[in-house]
């Protein structure tokens, strides 16, 4: 290797096919201290005073202490006309033939510039509903999602950044069932991942064992039709709906859990809790998120996203001495509301709703990765109870100083322009933030409508040397990789996990530190627990993936979703090694494998 800040073939190579600059051809950035350069110089230009904020942007560039999200990492300082934002929600899907097609064609602009999207497909009739004037039946919606799902694939076969899509649908439409079933065969919707919308009252009806009405907004009532009032996409007001059928609701939950068992989806999105905790509850409803989950959307929101790098902030690691360095988090992180802030300013966006949307609400996530390397080299065990406690204090110190920042950038340029004061105080998750904090709020406004999301940071984190990704516990200590070159090829990596490799270097020995553990052998409530713990701290959602053995009982299962839903959790996702998906790691090289929803391949880089 020819550059001093990599340690790992795998990250050079990442860098150099993902990040490194290129003009027609013509390599611009020569390592990579000049794309740090490059995308501190561009961001800093947003500044009054930019040499100050250059030289802030690229200390905490430098070393991967923060990692901006791919997009940023790419884009930011070029002569491409891109987006800088990864994924994407998009707006509602209208229940119409060309209202479909139109979603459709923004969908393909969108990934055409490689973003991933998510789609709420509750909006469209269910299967043998009437069509409207034209004497044919309705396919329902999975059957469109079959659409989307070949259109992901046309944009990916013309060399397109690589995307992924997730989507919902509601608990109580009536193609639910099959909604729930249509991944749990091999190769089918392989570019979706897919999230049953669980909305509070089905919970109720799963503890009570009572019944669940399946319902879609009627066009017009019959005598004989049993009709209830809901909320429904596409409707400002509650509309009547037909109630379709009734099922037990533990037998839908059953279904549910069975295809999350046997085929890793759908994963769960606690849809009521999403919206309650929304800050910007006041004038939006979300009904998606991006593909990994960790950022709940409304229609034609966007992800711009960061992760603090914790395994730079460990100091005199694997001593008895080790220690975080709280005020390096701290400062990185107040730093980074800034840099991300700006992102929205010089981002090119497929469409102009994207823009507007972004624009209005100043959306950023800031989130971490290399938690469980750090705990390794804190000597502290993922999913112990240490764990879980300094796990939540990174968070909270996080939170605070990006909405500290946030504050003072407010001052300085100004509130998000859907800021409603009186509105955004009264805020469920606003509420839970300090006084002094929620007085400055109210004194000098806020920049972001929202500053905390945990991303699965799988790109990125091979990117710093292999360190661990997000949230996650270390996948192993060693293994290989595949890795997608510029000419659409693969090339095969051995890797050894960051803290692993560190730790070998300094002992001059080949055995594992004392802390180390890895993802296989935690038990499913580590795992939920760790979750749980910086929750509170999350004013979005978290990429998690809750990692079960092969011969993990199934009549546990819905104990471990229900575990999620007591805890707070605005979302579960499972992994269990199985026929349809294989395991995360080791059957991409079959063709018609289906990725797993948080894998490195879902990832919008």
């Amino acid at each position: 290797m020819d550059n001093p800040y990599f340690t790992t073939p795998i990250a050079q190579h990442i860098w150099d096919s993902k990040y490194r600059y290129r003009e027609h051809g013509v390599v611009v950035d020569a390592s990579i201290f000049d794309t740090w350069n490059r995308v501190a110089q561009e961001l800093a230009a947003q500044e009054k005073n930019q040499a100050y904020w250059q030289a802030r942007f690229f200390d905490i560039l430098r070393n991967f202490k923060f990692l901006p999200g791919g997009r940023i990492q790419a884009g930011a300082g070029t002569e491409h006309r891109v987006t800088l934002f990864n994924c994407f929600v998009m707006g509602t899907i209208p229940d119409a033939m060309d209202g479909i097609f139109d979603a459709l064609k923004e969908g393909a602009l969108t990934m055409q510039q490689g973003g991933g999207v998510g789609y709420d497909f509750s909006t469209l009739r269910p299967r043998g509903m009437q069509a409207d004037g034209v004497g044919a039946v309705a396919s329902g919606p999975v059957s469109f999602m079959r659409i989307w799902d070949s259109m992901c694939a046309t944009i990916l076969s013309t060399g397109a950044r690589r995307g992924a899509m997730m989507g919902t649908l509601r608990c109580d439409h009536p193609d639910i069932e099959e909604f729930i079933a249509a991944k749990q065969k091999r190769g089918q919707l392989r570019h979706f991942n897919i999230s049953v919308l669980v909305s509070d009252a089905l919970m109720e009806a799963v503890k009570n064992d009572t019944e669940w009405p399946l319902v879609f907004p009627a066009a017009s009532a019959c005598s004989n039709e049993e009709i209830v009032l809901r909320s429904w996409p596409g409707y400002q007001n509650p509309v009547p709906c037909k109630i379709y059928k009734r099922i037990r609701a533990r037998a839908l939950w059953q279904k549910i859990m069975r295809a999350s068992y046997d085929s890793a989806e759908p994963g769960v999105l606690f849809i009521d809790r999403i919206n309650h905790l929304n800050n910007l509850y006041y004038c939006e409803t979300i009904r998606a998120t991006n593909p990994c989950g960790e950022v709940p959307l409304p229609p034609y929101g966007a992800c711009n996203l960061g992760s603090v790098n914790l395994t730079q902030f460990v100091r005199e690691p694997f001593t008895t001495q080790a220690q975080l360095d709280w005020n390096g988090i701290r400062m990185t992180a107040g730093t980074a509301v800034r840099l991300l802030d700006n992102v929205i300013d010089i981002s090119h966006f497929p469409l102009p709703a994207q823009a507007g949307q972004a624009r209005n609400s100043r959306r950023i996530g800031l989130g971490m990765t290399g938690l469980a390397d750090a705990l390794i080299m804190l000597h502290i065990r993922y999913g112990s109870n240490e764990a879980m406690q300094i796990a939540q204090q990174v968070m909270q110190c996080i939170c605070y100083a990006a909405y500290q920042s946030s504050i003072e950038i407010a001052w300085e340029k100004g509130a998000f322009p859907l800021f409603d004061r009186e509105k955004y105080l009264a805020g469920a998750f606003v509420q839970t933030l300090p006084e002094p904090i929620r007085n400055d709020i109210a004194q000098q406004g806020i920049r972001n409508s929202h500053l905390t999301a945990i991303a699965p940071a799988g790109t990125i984190s091979l990117l710093a040397n292999n360190i661990s990704s997000g949230l996650e516990p270390v996948f192993d200590s060693c293994y290989t990789r595949k890795i997608l070159n510029l000419d659409g090829s693969y090339s095969t990596y051995p890797i050894t996990d960051y803290a692993v490799a560190l730790w070998r270097t300094n002992r001059q020995c080949d055995d594992l530190p004392p802390a180390f553990v890895n993802a296989h052998t935690l038990s499913p409530v580590e795992h939920l627990n760790i979750q749980a713990a910086v929750q509170p701290y999350v004013d979005q959602a978290i990429s998690k993936t809750i990692n079960i053995p092969a011969d993990y009982s199934f009549d546990v299962l819905g104990h471990l979703y229900q575990d999620a839903y007591d805890l707070g959790l605005k979302g579960c996702t499972i992994f269990r090694p199985n026929p349809v998906t294989g395991s995360i790691l080791t059957d991409l090289d079959k063709e018609d494998s289906t990725l797993h929803c948080c894998s490195l391949e879902r990832e919008a880089d």
